[in-house]
């Protein structure tokens, strides 16, 4: 069965907004770290996978860009949905007004 994309996006709507209220020096930590994953189960029990990745949004920059995709392990597993902030080191989120 494929991704349900709805599903899917709402999932990681609320991910991506649980993983903004990290201090700036928590998801530091998380910079040249291998990604992390974790599954999340529907309210039909089917599961996903999501994978959290930081970097250093570009070369010199303190910004850091924290990306999220979610996959269900199925085909979606080779193109996942994506999501991603850029957090300044003063905890403000780059590119938002």
């Amino acid at each position: 069965m494929p991704l349900n994309k709805v599903i899917a996006h709402a999932i990681l709507a609320k991910e991506i907004n649980k993983w903004r209220q990290h201090p700036y020096p928590d998801l530091a930590k998380l910079i040249d770290a291998d990604p992390s994953t974790y599954a999340i189960e529907d309210s039909k029990g089917a599961q996903y996978q999501l994978e959290v990745q930081a970097f250093w949004d570009s070369k010199g920059s303190k910004d850091i860009r924290l990306m999220l995709s979610i996959d269900d392990g199925g085909l979606s597993a080779f193109k996942p949905m994506t999501a991603s902030f850029i957090m300044a080191p003063d905890g403000s989120f780059v590119g938002e007004g």
